[in-house]
């Protein structure tokens, strides 16, 4: 099935407007990139499932030269290894996902108001609440849902990150026509 796309003219104009200034794109991994589900093998090795064309939502964002990043309290390889297929910085088994936002933000000298940053669940309360764009994805626990300015039409792992991009991509596009 394909993801679905928000149509950017129906967002609010102020999300949209700050969208296109944004300067850091941060997203969880577990619940974003994946479908939150873990396929435990019997040896006990752990596997997840990603949407394979968030890495092309990805790459339209590293083109406009915006840095991307992973936080993740996962401690698992699998955030690694698909953070390294994409190109993409990560920081795993992170027991303060806020105090590596603003490690971040101090990184590429970036306002938290400037920030996108995505996630589903309560242990990104702390982010969501402090960055100026906060999203979650549609299947979020629903503590965090209220927090959003945008919620996804897509899952995590269904589509969601490519949605983000996207949204952001067309949102740096327009400011740009302006």
């Amino acid at each position: 099935m394909a993801p679905l796309q928000p149509d950017i003219d129906r967002l609010p104009f102020d999300l949209v407007q700050d969208l296109g200034q944004v300067e850091l794109v941060v997203f969880d991994f577990d619940g974003v990139f994946t479908d939150n589900l873990v396929y435990v093998s019997q040896d006990g090795v752990e596997s997840v499932v990603c949407w394979r064309s968030d890495g092309l939502g990805i790459s339209k964002i590293k083109k406009l030269g915006m840095p991307v990043w992973v936080i993740s309290t996962e401690k698992n390889h699998v955030v690694e290894a698909r953070c390294r297929k994409l190109e993409i910085d990560f920081v795993k088994g992170c027991d303060d996902k806020l105090a590596a936002l603003k490690s971040l933000t101090k990184r590429y000298g970036c306002s938290l108001h400037n920030v996108v940053y995505t996630g589903n669940d309560i242990n990104d309360t702390a982010c969501l609440e402090a960055v100026g764009i906060p999203i979650v994805v549609e299947d979020s626990h629903p503590e965090v849902i209220p927090k959003a300015r945008y919620v996804t039409l897509n899952s995590g792992g269904q589509g969601a990150v490519r949605e983000v991009c996207d949204l952001i991509v067309s949102a740096i596009n327009r400011k740009n026509m302006e």
